[in-house]
């Protein structure tokens, strides 16, 4: 499981993508091109960088937040300093903060030579590394896992900037008594994930990781619980809708990546029925449900000979991963497709909707790539797939992301020339503590802050926001949570994104450059 480049994109697609495009029912606004994804991935890494808590290093990039959350864990005893604030507010949930890292960590095993060749590997790296080092602290004993820091009611009463936090930063853990399996699967499957990036570059830490992995994927499976159960104050703010099923398979299915262990495979395959992988048909992967990216990474390996013994399990798998799949290509049947806005982009919900559009866009992206090494379709109930229809389809609703939309407007922020300029987020929206260091009380920040018209003093570079509403429309105001706030894990899957779409555009200069060559010989 070596970091890899994919390095097979066919010059059919070149030939091929104005039927592609027909075929999977994508506007034809979104064949807009021109977009510098060099340039988006290189600001999505950035974002990474504002949403740091704890003592900044001297290479911060974001030089308008300062340090923070100092005494973070002091109150129970324990160092919890560091670690990423999930959007706009200050706390530190341990869900999305995990998913965001695994998320980060599958990027770089999927296109690490990309972002290498860009000159952006050590930025994603170092943005998953702030992730892992906060999680070893949080994981202070093998059945012990901090949970958040903060509390989302007192932090919502206040607006300020981190550097001015008066708010609670009590800390809440998970243990034997009071479980979380969606939460030790989730940080489990993170470290694995981890281990597997740094495994070349830093093999000390990245034993470490796998050993807290391990750890934890045994408490939450011996321990069994909802995190959200046991820890009531996160209810309001990241419940766990889905329950632990999916974390338990997701970390398992990790480890069986990172581990090579057959005890790993043997608990994704013999517990795919009681835990629901099988059962689940999904239309979306977020930071809360983990099926689709469970049934897809497990139908991935059916080809191996290793497994043929698991190809039964492993089929069934696949089956409800081609339904995810399917389902975001409209390609489904008895209305199970994911619905779209009149200007093609995928549309789940109302709240922050961007993050399954990046999700999707990502395993449609990994996915494309297994089918084309493999040689293979995906088969649908309205009809075939190719590996090059999905990911047109995939860079489809990156370029809506971008500015291909009937807004004209991108949905990254600092990216292009139109772009969220009054995003849901405390820090940006407050004058930099580095221009104007007098302290910013709890409302003061309202009064004075909150309900200006005008754009943020600091803009929040690489951040893509909940997005426009089932009709396309999109509101720019602060006010405006549904829509402009933003949160890690919604960038997170654009990484890897960017980083194939990048390939692709590398391998089309090639192939044009062998065409002039071959034409000037001649």
């Amino acid at each position: 499981m070596e970091i890899h480049r994919h390095r097979r994109w066919h010059f059919l697609l070149l030939i091929t993508i104005s039927s592609a495009i027909s075929l999977i029912g994508v506007s034809s606004e979104t064949e807009v091109g021109g977009f510098d994804y060099g340039e988006a991935l290189s600001k999505s890494l950035l974002y990474f960088e504002a949403q740091r808590s704890g003592r900044l290093p001297y290479n911060q990039r974001v030089t308008w937040r300062d340090h923070s959350g100092l005494t973070d864990g002091l109150e129970q005893g324990v160092d919890l300093v560091g670690g990423y604030h999930d959007a706009g507010d200050h706390v530190k949930f341990g869900l999305p903060m995990a998913f965001t890292v695994t998320m980060l960590s599958w990027s770089v095993i999927e296109y690490g030579d990309s972002l290498a060749s860009t000159g952006e590997l050590s930025h994603a790296l170092e943005a998953i590394k702030w992730g892992t080092d906060y999680f070893i602290k949080a994981h202070t004993s093998p059945n012990v896992l901090w949970a958040e820091v903060g509390d989302g009611d007192t932090d919502h009463y206040c607006w300020q900037r981190p550097e001015d936090m008066t708010t609670s930063r009590r800390a809440f853990k998970i243990d034997e008594n009071n479980p979380g399996s969606d939460l030790a699967g989730e940080t489990a499957a993170a470290m694995a994930a981890a281990s597997i990036v740094f495994r070349t570059t830093n093999p000390h830490y990245s034993h470490l990781l796998l050993h807290h992995a391990q750890q934890l994927f045994e408490f939450g499976d011996k321990y069994r619980g909802k995190y959200d159960e046991s820890l009531r104050v996160v209810k309001s703010y990241y419940a766990s809708v889905s329950g632990y099923m999916d974390e338990l398979l997701w970390g398992a299915t990790w480890l069986y990546r990172a581990t090579d262990n057959d005890h790993y495979m043997s608990y994704v395959v013999d517990m795919a029925h009681q835990l629901g992988g099988l059962s689940w048909a999904m239309s979306e992967f977020s930071w809360d449900v983990k099926f689709a990216g469970v049934q897809l990474l497990a139908s991935m390996l059916i080809k191996e000979d290793k497994h043929k013994q698991h190809s039964e399990v492993l089929q069934q798998y696949k089956s409800k991963a081609d339904h995810y799949l399917c389902s975001i290509l409209n390609k489904n049947i008895n209305g199970t497709n994911v619905q779209r806005t009149p200007g093609g982009l995928l549309y789940v919900r109302q709240w922050n909707n961007m993050q399954y559009v990046s999700t999707a866009s990502f395993l449609l992206t990994v996915y494309s790539d297994h089918l084309r090494k493999s040689n293979s379709d995906l088969e649908c109930h309205e009809g075939t797939v190719t590996p090059d229809e999905m990911l047109v389809f995939a860079k489809s609703q990156i370029d809506y992301t971008l500015g291909s939309n009937p807004m004209k407007t991108s949905y990254l922020v600092g990216y292009g020339p139109k772009y969220p300029t009054r995003v849901h987020h405390r820090g940006a929206s407050i004058a930099s503590y580095k221009d104007y260091k007098g302290f910013i009380g709890c409302t003061q920040g309202y009064d004075y802050w909150y309900g200006r018209s005008e754009p943020n003093p600091s803009v929040l570079v690489g951040a893509l926001v909940g997005g426009p509403d089932d009709r396309d429309n999109f509101f720019d105001r602060r006010d405006n949570y549904v829509q402009t706030e933003a949160c890690t894990y919604n960038t997170a899957p654009l990484v890897g994104v960017f980083a194939r779409l990048i390939e692709i555009e590398e391998q089309k200069l090639e192939e044009e450059d062998v065409r002039l060559v071959a034409t000037y010989r001649k």
